[in-house]
């Protein structure tokens, strides 16, 4: 049975879980305020559960640190993106205890992102690693959050579907420091992601065989990949093994920068100026991941060995990417015209009807024989033939 009592003017309750007594401030200076507490403490404790005191103690950082461990322990790949959130989290709430940050805070956290010009899409990453952060705390024993508000996600706007004519490609890979040309090659053609091509070893590559191999833990699915050269990626290779002879040092990386000292990092500046050179609109080196799984999909080659080739672990993700450009629409359309015009379409008419398209197109010849018809407003001939006996004097006109 619990207890009130007053410390000052301020009541507080005492209650029991197990046998150990705990003491909790109503934080109000009514006795009704501290009743209403004390009954929602038994409640909690007669349902099995933690009683509220344990959550309150809960602060922003006991469960910052708790998903960074998680993430550290399981080697996910986004560490450095929730470390990033965390950062932009911590101006709002560091310090707070968890119970206070209700949907109102989350609510103004928003505004206040908004006015500092974030995107929907880098908010709503911030806002699920927050609820990460709630998820592992409702994990642990004992629990360290008792219940997740409610988180409303912006949003978002489509996404992207920058892609490469091949003239376009041809055209910024000529603008290129040579040092990009090969790098770029091999994004076009595989699709592969900047960082697996940019932390290519020569161990991964077998030139007496034609393959590179991405080994599992190496790629951002973790699975593995192997992809068989082609021969302009084989000359692509051949060079960079040229290059890595005749250089000073040794490198491990397929694709090393500029002076040869490193492998390939940041190259924005470079790849923006060759854009504007080529007379291109500015694409990203991701839209070249784009354009090879569109590339190769409209090549023939089966959706499943290029979605192996790009490394897409997902049917979703990889439609995404099988981009349907304006040329593709139009030769939709082009297909289709074809298409119809190869159609025959047969019409029953009467010697009436005949004798109205003589009189329209002035060329008409017996009923009984074989008639043929040539008309501007018509795609083709037009051939009429008496109908099958029966139908009296009736005839079938086929366009074709």
């Amino acid at each position: 049975m619990g207890t009130i009592y007053k410390r000052g003017r301020i009541y507080w309750i005492q209650y029991y879980r197990n046998g150990k007594p705990y003491q909790e401030t109503s934080k109000s200076k009514k006795e009704d305020e501290a009743k209403r507490l004390l009954k929602k403490r038994e409640g909690e404790i007669g349902d099995g559960r933690l009683p509220g005191i344990y959550f309150d103690k809960t602060t922003f950082e006991d469960l910052t640190d708790a998903i960074l461990d998680d993430y550290k322990l399981n080697n996910f790949k986004s560490l450095q993106r929730i470390e990033i959130s965390i950062e932009h989290l911590k101006e709002s709430f560091s310090g707070m205890k968890i119970v206070k940050i209700d949907t109102d805070r989350i609510s103004a956290y928003i505004k206040k992102r908004l006015s500092e010009e974030a995107s929907n899409a880098t908010i709503n990453r911030e806002l699920t690693c927050y609820k990460r952060m709630l998820m592992l705390g409702t994990r642990c024993t004992p629990p360290k959050v008792d219940k997740i508000p409610y988180i409303a996600k912006l949003k978002e706007a489509a996404p992207r579907k920058g892609f490469f004519e091949h003239g376009d490609f041809l055209a910024l890979r000529d603008k290129l420091p040579d040092y990009l040309k090969g790098f770029a090659t091999f994004g076009y053609k595989t699709g592969w992601r900047k960082s697996e091509i940019a932390t290519l070893t020569w161990s991964q590559v077998n030139m007496d065989q034609g393959i590179v191999t991405l080994n599992p833990g190496e790629t951002k699915n973790d699975e593995g990949r192997t992809v068989y050269l082609d021969e302009e990626l084989k000359e692509v290779i051949s060079r960079q093994l040229e290059k890595r002879k005749k250089g000073a040092k040794l490198l491990p990386w397929v694709f090393p920068n500029s002076d040869c000292s490193d492998r390939i990092k940041q190259f924005g500046k470079a790849w923006n100026t060759a854009c504007k050179n080529a007379k291109i609109t500015t694409l990203l080196f991701h839209d070249l991941r784009r354009t090879a799984v569109r590339n190769m999909v409209r090549s023939g080659i089966p959706e499943s060995v290029a979605q192996k080739i790009s490394g897409h672990r997902t049917r979703s993700v990889f439609d995404r990417y099988n981009i349907t450009s304006p040329n593709d629409l139009k030769q939709a359309a082009e297909r289709q015209e074809a298409y119809l015009k190869s159609q025959t379409i047969t019409k029953t008419v009467t010697i009436e009807d005949l004798e109205e398209i003589r009189e329209a197109v002035g060329y008409f010849k017996s009923p009984t024989k074989l008639l043929k018809v040539k008309e501007d407003l018509m795609v083709g001939d037009a051939r009429f033939e008496r109908a099958a006996p029966g139908f009296g004097g009736q005839y079938s006109i086929q366009l074709s």
